[in-house]
């Protein structure tokens, strides 16, 4: 009597739940992931071993570029709104809904008050343009906006951090003066932000 062939299947995978899941991982990703915004001016910092993150939100970050001029910036939207108003108060400047909510959009900026109208009036491209030979904030002892911002943040948002990122070839004068404001505020804790340099391996 013959044998009976069993009849041989080829193994199949149905693919459609790892589709699924690509896209589900893709579509969660792009959701969530938080984009850093364009900053003003692009420094070169210094390189250390420090492990110490800063926090992702709250946090004040004073920006000091190679040619010795201090930019501002803090990162949430409704802190840069009421932080506007107290500054335009205190200036006795006014600043209209679509200014503040352009200021609001700012990752940081480096112009004085009297500017900083004008400044938001510019297109978005003109103040990329713009933000390559701004004057930055003013840190002179008998003109320190810098004090006034950071300290107008604080009061807005007690919560803050504060965080200086310095070019590795700014002069040591305006990095002083930067910690000097941050002193007569009554700062004397805040963080600088470096590169993260290899610690070398022992044997």
């Amino acid at each position: 009597m013959p044998k009976v062939k069993v009849k041989r299947t080829k193994p199949t995978l149905d693919m459609t739940p790892m589709v699924d899941l690509a896209f589900l991982l893709v579509t969660f990703f792009m959701l969530t992931t938080q984009f850093s915004p364009e900053e003003a001016v692009i420094v070169d910092t210094p390189s250390s071993v420090s492990e110490i993150k800063l926090p992702e939100s709250n946090v004040i970050t004073i920006t000091v570029d190679k040619n010795d001029r201090v930019f501002f910036g803090v990162d949430s939207k409704q802190t840069k709104e009421a932080l506007l108003n107290k500054m335009a108060g205190k200036y006795g400047v006014s600043f209209s809904p679509t200014e503040t909510e352009t200021f609001s959009l700012l990752s940081n900026f480096g112009v004085p008050m009297n500017r900083l109208k004008s400044y938001l009036a510019l297109p978005s491209d003109d103040r990329k343009k713009f933000d390559k030979s701004a004057p930055g904030i003013p840190v002179d002892s008998l003109n320190n906006e810098l004090g006034d911002w950071v300290h107008q943040t604080r009061l807005t948002n007690p919560k803050v951090v504060i965080a200086i990122k310095g070019d590795q070839d700014v002069s040591f004068e305006t990095v002083q003066k930067v910690i000097n404001t941050l002193q007569d505020k009554k700062v004397n804790r805040f963080n600088l932000i470096t590169d993260m340099e290899n610690r070398p391996q022992t044997l």
